[in-house]
Formats: structure tokens, C-alpha cells, sequence
């Protein structure tokens, strides 16, 4: 069955078709749920919150772009709602505007699976993980993250800062990388 198939059949309210929708994205999505929690329980949660609102809004989607894209946009969002819901960001400092985008060649230490990176990104602030995460890899600018999470840019630029710092002194202790090596 086609993707296009696929989502027509669950727009019908086929249950083996739904399933099959499920089971095509679920592992990847809690994925990203996870990012955005702090436990697999609430990951969970998320996801399922994610999938409900994915199974609503499916006669939406026009088959312009990548359904895996889509999915996975609904599932931030219903991250973003979530954090929002439950967590409010510390008072950060302001700091002057820098460019703190991640250069290229700076990006992740090769030496470390994708596996132990997520628990090591779950062990940092809420705050600085939910910016961490949509700027590094959700690819959002810190304009769209500072409409997202009702702070200034410099306010989401600071904690990308520091979560960049806290993940390499995580990454220094724990021998990933030295301290003269760019990992992050």
C-alpha cells in the first residue's frame, strides 16, 4: 500500500490501516518525543497526544512534501504544547545577539552513538533542551523558537549557548571528547 493509500484508508476509519500508520512512525516519532521529555513515560504521552491529533488533522495533509515530515511537525508541536502546559523557562539573562548556530565541522562527535547523545541531552534543563533541540536539530532559527516559547531571541541564543556548554562538559567528563577537540 502506497503512503497516499495508506492515509486515505485511515481517513476511512480503517482500524488495520491506522495501525499500519502507526507502526510506520511510532518508533521514529517517540524519537522525538523524547528529545522534548524528561521520561519515557512522558514520552509516551506525548505521542500519543501527537498520534491523536495526527489521525484528526490526516484529511489535511495534501501530499505536498513528506508525510514522515508532517507527522513529525504535529509531533514537535504537541512537544512544544506539552512543555509549554507543564514547564515555564527560568529567567535567563540576556545576552548580547551572537551567531551561536553550530558550524558544520562542529556538530556531533562521530565516537558517540545517537542512543547514549539522547540520554546525555535528557540529563540537561528543560529549557535548554527544548531550545537545544529545535535549533540543532529540528533546524528552527531562534526567531521561530522565540514565537514558539514566548521569549526573546536573545533569551533562546543564551540557552543554546549553555546547553552547547553543558553538553560538553557532560562530554568532556564523561572522556566523549577531549577538552582542545571540537565536538560541540
Amino acid at each position: 500500500m502506497t503512503e497516499e493509500q495508506l492515509v486515505k484508508a485511515c481517513i476511512s476509519g480503517n482500524a488495520s490501516a491506522q495501525k499500519e500508520f502507526y507502526d510506520l512512525f511510532a518508533k521514529k516519532m517517540m524519537g522525538v518525543c523524547l528529545r522534548y521529555t524528561n521520561n519515557y513515560e512522558e514520552a509516551q504521552d506525548v505521542l500519543q497526544d501527537g498520534f491523536i491529533k495526527v489521525f484528526n488533522k490526516l484529511s489535511k495533509f495534501v501530499n505536498k512534501g513528506s508525510l514522515e515530515g508532517w507527522v513529525r511537525r504535529i509531533m514537535v508541536n504537541t512537544a512544544l504544547d506539552h512543555y509549554r502546559k507543564n514547564k515555564k523557562f527560568q529567567k535567563d539573562v540576556e545576552i548580547d545577539a551572537v551567531s551561536f548556530k553550530l558550524e558544520k565541522q562542529e556538530y556531533i562527535v562521530e565516537s558517540i552513538n545517537a542512543q547514549d547523545l539522547l540520554k546525555i541531552i535528557q540529563t540537561i534543563p528543560e529549557g535548554y533542551r527544548v531550545v537545544f533541540n529545535l535549533f540543532a536539530i529540528e533546524g528552527y532559527s531562534h526567531k521561530e523558537i522565540a514565537e514558539q516559547l514566548g521569549v526573546t531571541e536573545s533569551t533562546s541564543k543564551s540557552q543554546f549557548s549553555r546547553a552547547k556548554k553543558m553538553l560538553r562538559k557532560i562530554l568532556i567528563e564523561r572522556n566523549i571528547v577531549t577538552e582542545g577537540e571540537r565536538g560541540f
